[in-house]
């Protein structure tokens, strides 16, 4: 089933907007506008933002049932939920003037996600829903693109008006290897649902991607792409040397999830980050979550799905 169809299967509500980058991406981002009961209530309805993490895509929000998976739970709760794709996922693979056969449609990382994707998404959101403000909620990498993109784009950083985070990635110098661990499928997921898990992860992304995240665990620094000789970053950054991203920069106001367990997201790397925060409004480590847990553990919902929810109705009253 396509994104459409898994929301559609509930009972909820379903659109697709495709949503075009300012360097030629089509992004498909899928929208649950209402809860399944609620359809006629009047007025405008605050938005979400979920985003994926790495090798993931929108479908991670909705591969539960509706009582364990946050994009349902949120539409229930009276949000208007949008469902992000970075691209060269499975739903991203369209560009204005490149196929995916060329290797010029391969040509980026988080980098370009953090710059083109997030602000053209965001803001398509808010000029369709007519609002100002969206709740943005991040996963993983989701997490990581939020965080360069709201401190280094400070007009995005106020259009959102709280970050949660969850399993959060900015440094990643604890993470012995970051791509051996990725291959460890949790042992909870082999029930009923993993044909479910496994028809859309992993969702795809480029190789040039794979290589950032390496020469993050390898340098144990949050920054820029290397491209690997001192010319050729003086060519990209007018600098010989990748920019760093100054987590201190970022003033969004920002909640944070994280495991115990994480063998992604270690808990040394995630205290670094804390340290780092300005706005940091909420905190909870769960000692036997790990990366994945925060999207398909099935006591998610009150571990995390139930905080996040009442959290945003702070922001309502």
């Amino acid at each position: 089933m396509n994104v459409s169809q898994m929301i559609s299967y509930w009972g909820y509500p379903s659109e697709m907007h495709k949503v075009i980058t300012s360097d030629g991406y089509i992004l498909q981002v899928y929208r649950i506008p209402h809860g399944k009961n609620d359809a006629n209530r009047l007025g405008q309805r605050p938005v979400v933002f979920l985003q994926h993490g790495l090798l993931g895509s929108a479908t991670n929000w909705i591969s539960n049932l509706p009582s364990n998976s946050l994009g349902f739970l949120l539409a229930d709760a009276g949000y208007d939920v949008w469902l992000g794709n970075s691209r060269g996922n499975t739903w991203a693979q369209e560009h204005l003037y490149y196929s995916t056969d060329s290797p010029e449609f391969w040509d980026f990382s988080f980098d370009e996600m953090a710059e083109y994707d997030l602000p053209s998404t965001i803001d398509f959101i808010l000029k369709r829903t007519g609002q100002e403000k969206l709740h943005y909620v991040g996963h993983s990498q989701g997490t990581t693109i939020g965080f360069i993109a709201f401190s280094t784009n400070p007009t995005l950083a106020e259009k959102i008006k709280v970050f949660y985070a969850l399993a959060p990635v900015a440094t990643v110098k604890y993470t012995q290897s970051l791509f051996n661990k990725l291959a460890l499928i949790p042992h909870f997921l082999f029930k009923s649902r993993l044909d479910v898990y496994i028809a859309h992860n992993p969702a795809g992304t480029s190789v040039q991607n794979t290589l950032h995240w390496r020469q993050a665990v390898k340098s144990g620094r949050f920054q820029a792409f290397d491209w690997g000789a001192p010319f050729q970053n003086l060519m990209h950054y007018h600098q010989p040397t990748p920019p760093i991203y100054h987590l201190t920069a970022m003033n969004v106001p920002i909640a944070v999830w994280n495991g115990g367990k994480d063998l992604l997201a270690d808990t040394q790397d995630v205290y670094l980050l804390l340290s780092k925060l300005s706005n940091l409004i909420y905190h909870k480590e769960i000692p036997n979550y790990n990366h994945l847990d925060f999207i398909w553990a099935t006591d998610a919902p009150q571990e995390v799905y139930s905080e996040v929810v009442s959290l945003m109705a702070e922001d309502k009253k």
